[in-house]
């Protein structure tokens, strides 16, 4: 039996409830994910409006919870029986009801991975206030992440509550003390606005986008200054490689810019739940 079987068994009753309302917040993230980039830009808009004394057409408000769900295609509304995280898009075949378009595999995704990480950090972490930052980070990473990858943006709405968030969490040390949160943040948004910078003097282009500023701040802020060079070293080796072979293989342009907040999601994604994980590395122990 592996250790995450063990485990598992070991604690049955926390790892199903924390698996469920992981699939329930799930499928309230991907309305977030959704719906908050058109929010964004619903208000520049109103914003330009303002600005230029322009006329514009009123459009439909929108907020996380209203209007109730639609298919994005024919604006169908989604039933409460159709809206089961993970059994719905199985039930319906990954289709809409009303116009057989296809349903993005993100929805189930979104929702299993939730639910996954969540069960990971019920294990990790046990009944504590670890628990409940870690639940509401992996949350927000999972946000960040199909955010950027759709729409190549990092709210500050999600990123600078993060930050201060995760400041707040370490008041008791929940993950480390105060001072290396602070210093955390600190040098995690010097890091990579310096390497903007320098880029950006050398070429003449942005290399990245100021979310990632403050994503690898908020990550710093919860795990301290002696995770950065964990979490810049493997976000960047692994973009870099996954970025060259995207561009050997045709499927990415050089051109074209990469997200760079999932894989800084994903490497502070792996130092919450394997802290050592460079020194293992390294050391080969």
């Amino acid at each position: 039996m592996d250790p995450l079987e063990e485990l598992i068994r070991a604690q049955p009753g926390l790892s199903i409830s924390l698996a469920v309302l992981g699939l329930v917040v799930g499928s309230f993230l991907n309305v977030v994910i959704y719906r908050l980039p058109k929010m964004m830009e619903a208000q520049w808009q109103r914003d330009y409006v303002e600005f230029s004394d322009e006329v514009s057409e009123a459009s439909e408000k929108l907020s996380l919870a209203f209007p109730g769900s639609r298919c994005p295609h024919c604006d169908a509304e989604i039933k409460p029986t159709q809206n089961i995280p993970v059994l719905s898009y199985l039930a319906l075949g990954g289709k809409c009801t009303a116009c057989k378009a296809p349903i993005s595999a993100r929805y189930p995704v979104v929702e299993a991975l939730t639910a996954l990480l969540w069960v990971l950090c019920g294990l990790q972490f046990g009944v504590s206030n670890a628990l409940a930052g870690a639940m509401l980070l992996t949350a927000v990473l999972v946000v960040l992440t199909a955010i950027d990858l759709h729409d190549q943006l990092l709210p500050d709405s999600l990123t600078l509550p993060l930050v201060w968030i995760g400041l707040l969490l370490n008041i008791d040390n929940t993950f480390v003390s105060l001072q290396s949160a602070v210093l955390g943040a600190v040098f995690g948004y010097l890091c990579l606005w310096s390497v903007f910078w320098l880029f950006k003097i050398v070429t003449g282009k942005e290399g990245m986008g100021h979310g990632d500023f403050k994503l690898l701040a908020a990550l710093g802020a919860w795990f301290g200054l002696a995770a950065l060079p964990t979490i810049v070293l493997l976000s960047s080796v692994v973009g870099a490689v996954l970025g060259v072979a995207l561009i050997v293989t045709g499927k990415q342009d050089r051109e074209t810019p990469m997200p760079f907040g999932p894989f800084l999601s994903g490497a502070g994604l792996i130092h919450l739940f394997y802290p050592n994980v460079l020194l293992t590395w390294v050391t080969g122990a």
